[in-house]
């Protein structure tokens, strides 16, 4: 559902370019709907990873900070899916740089079945022991659907048109 949504929305995807698990699946909806899909993986997880090399552009690259700089620079917006300890560390790596005004994109948390209320709980923790202080708050749009991702990032981006490079309309993130 989601990926059929970001084509729809006209909303390319940038991803970290493999062929399992959600993000996999993502990709391959966007695709199937002749959306547009930017993969970036490190070389030493093309296999592991399973490279999916339908994309519309594929960029391998030396390194994770490599991957992950071309992920941001390519990005408009950020969507953390359920994951693991990657899309944990990716999370917070753009949600640090946003407390720290290094940018201002969208970040939206898909907390579909609750998977991420561990962490919004630990967030408010961490407010409340002063730890995240006033002055350094982050904007987190927190969603429970996966359908609810497209309208939330049309919505916070009010408006505005996501940038695009060359022909692609827009591009939004998935860590």
């Amino acid at each position: 559902m989601l990926g059929r949504s970001l084509a729809e929305a006209g909303i390319g995807l940038v991803y970290g370019g493999g062929s399992l698990g959600l993000m996999g699946e993502v990709a391959r909806a966007v695709l199937a709907q002749k959306g547009r899909v930017t993969g970036i993986i490190p070389g030493f997880l093309t296999e592991k990873e399973r490279m999916l090399r339908d994309v519309d552009e594929l960029i391998v690259t030396e390194d994770m900070h490599e991957r992950k700089r071309l992920m941001f620079e390519r990005s408009d917006a950020f969507v953390a899916l359920p994951g693991g300890i990657g899309t944990l560390e990716e999370l917070v790596e753009q949600l640090t740089w946003s407390q720290l005004g290094r940018h201002s994109k969208p970040i939206i948390l898909g907390n579909v079945a609750g998977f991420w209320q561990p962490l919004l709980a630990l967030f408010d923790h961490m407010r409340a022991e002063a730890y995240i202080r006033k002055g350094l708050e982050f904007e987190l749009h927190v969603v429970d659907r996966a359908e609810d991702v497209v309208p939330t990032l049309l919505e916070v981006q009010g408006g505005r048109r996501l940038s695009a490079p060359a022909d692609d309309e827009a591009l939004a993130a998935k860590f």
